[in-house]
Parts: C-alpha cells; structure tokens; sequence
C-alpha cells in the first residue's frame, strides 16, 4: 500500500504550500486517478507520492509517505527506487542520456539496482514488449520520436519492477495507439497487484482504468469517488477539467430526448 498522512508540502522559497492536508492510500491492484486545474498541485503530489519531493527538489513537507506500511523518511534513496517509480510528463528529463541503444536504456534502472543479468534481460524484454516498442531496441534513445521516448521511459520504470506507480501525465505527447497501450499495460500492472497513481488530463482513459478518482484545487483534495460520479459532477467545468466523451455523449442524447442507457446497450452490442 502506497499512503500520504495528512501531508502539506512548501516549495523552498514560496510563500504557501502547494498541498494541503492531503490524505490518500491506495491498496494493492488499485488505480487511482488525480484530475484539476492546471496549478491545482498534481504535479507535486506525484513528486511527494514517488519520494521525490523534499529530497530532490527541496522544501518542506509535513504529514508522511508511508510504503507498505513502512515511513519513507527514513530509507534511501535507492531503495525507494525499487518500491516506487515515477514517469514524468516530458521523457526527456528521465532517460540517462548514456546509452546507445533503447534496449540499453530499459536496462539501465534495474542494471543499477543490482538486479542480476539473467533478471535484466527478462525484465527488459518483458517491458519493451509490455509497451508494444520491441522494435525499437536497437534504435538510438535520441534519435526517436517524443512519443517513443515517453514510451521507453514507461518501459525503463516497469524494468524497475516497483510494486507502486506513480504516472504524472505519462500520454501527454503520445498518440491515440501509445495511449491505448499505456492504459493496457496500467490496467495490467493492476491486476497483477501494482498500486497506481496517475494525473492525467485525458479523462477518457481514467474514467476506463481507474478505481477512484481524487480531484485537487490550489492543494487541497476538493472531492473523490469513482470515475462515474466524479465525471459526472458539474464542478469540474469550472475546473477546466474535460469530460469523458461518454459524460458529453450522454448530455447530447438526453438533449436530444433519447435514453443515453438505451442508447449505450444498444453500442455495446
């Protein structure tokens, strides 16, 4: 289980915090999905989330990051490392920079975790597969595409083989394919036991893999339920937040005087 206990986090230098009292867990298997305006404090949350923040950035943070039960505070680095991931928006800030190859690039994270060779090269695989790049193994990580580079990061972290994920915006720069095979291999990750939280601004994919959604305004969890009552809640307008087309689809029918119900059955068969 991935938990945050009543956490508040401070930039160093700003004049308020970015988070507020957040308080979330997600069980094992669990997707859960954060929705908000653009400042609203989803990037930070997944830095506090994936250990990152104080550490790298700096700052201060009340409240605790738990892990499995366990305070982060106190394990280094690298061990969290091997418990929790972090895909960032923009792969370029997450790939090395040192290798020749996308196959080297996969391997790079476990390679240095210790993970030995045999393991390596079944988990590098494993994960080039599971994100549908096989091809490219042999590329160099520079010379391809910004999608491609997003979906090589996703498969350097599952390399990794953390039990808990944490996706800030992981298929802003990926096409319609990328997408469905992020969320393919989300939603597999989950089943097969894997903690999962994911901001993104795609609501069409939450609203398919996730459990729970929480929805964030300048720090503070405004509200939180499943995909379908939290999509259909007339706040998030305000918010910026997209609707999922099944939510506008649904308004357009009952416009229109049509039972979006009937309407849905009738598209399933």
């Amino acid at each position: 289980m991935l938990a945050l206990e009543g956490v508040t986090y401070r930039y160093a230098g700003a004049a308020r915090p970015s988070l507020h009292e957040v308080d979330l867990s997600l069980a094992e298997g669990e997707v859960v999905g954060v929705v908000g305006a653009s400042e609203s404090g989803k990037s930070t949350l997944c830095l506090v989330a994936s250990g990152l923040a104080p550490r790298a950035t700096g700052g201060t943070l009340g409240g605790r990051l738990l892990l499995d039960g366990e305070d982060a505070a106190g394990r280094p680095m690298h061990e969290l490392a091997g418990s929790v991931g972090i895909c960032f928006q923009n792969p370029t800030t997450q790939l090395s920079g040192v290798t020749l190859t996308v196959y080297e690039e996969v391997a790079f994270g476990p390679m240095n975790l210790g993970v030995p060779r045999d393991e390596v090269i079944a988990r590098t695989e494993a994960a080039l597969d599971a994100v549908g790049i096989l091809q490219l193994a042999d590329r160099e990580p520079s010379r391809i595409s910004g999608g491609q580079m997003q979906l090589v990061a996703i498969a350097g972290l599952l390399a990794m083989g953390p039990r808990h994920l944490v996706l800030d915006e992981p298929t802003a720069q990926l096409d319609p394919f990328g997408t469905r095979l992020v969320s393919e291999t989300v939603a597999a990750l989950a089943a097969e036991g894997a903690s999962i939280l994911i901001a993104e601004q795609k609501t069409d994919l939450l609203a398919r893999i996730c459990t729970r959604v929480m929805v964030l305004e300048a720090g503070r969890v405004l509200f939180e339920g499943t995909p379908d009552d939290v999509f259909a809640d007339p706040r998030l307008v305000g918010l910026g937040v997209p609707e999922p087309s099944a939510v506008r689809l649904g308004r357009a029918l009952r416009v229109a005087g049509l039972d979006p119900s009937v309407a849905a059955g009738a598209a399933a068969r």
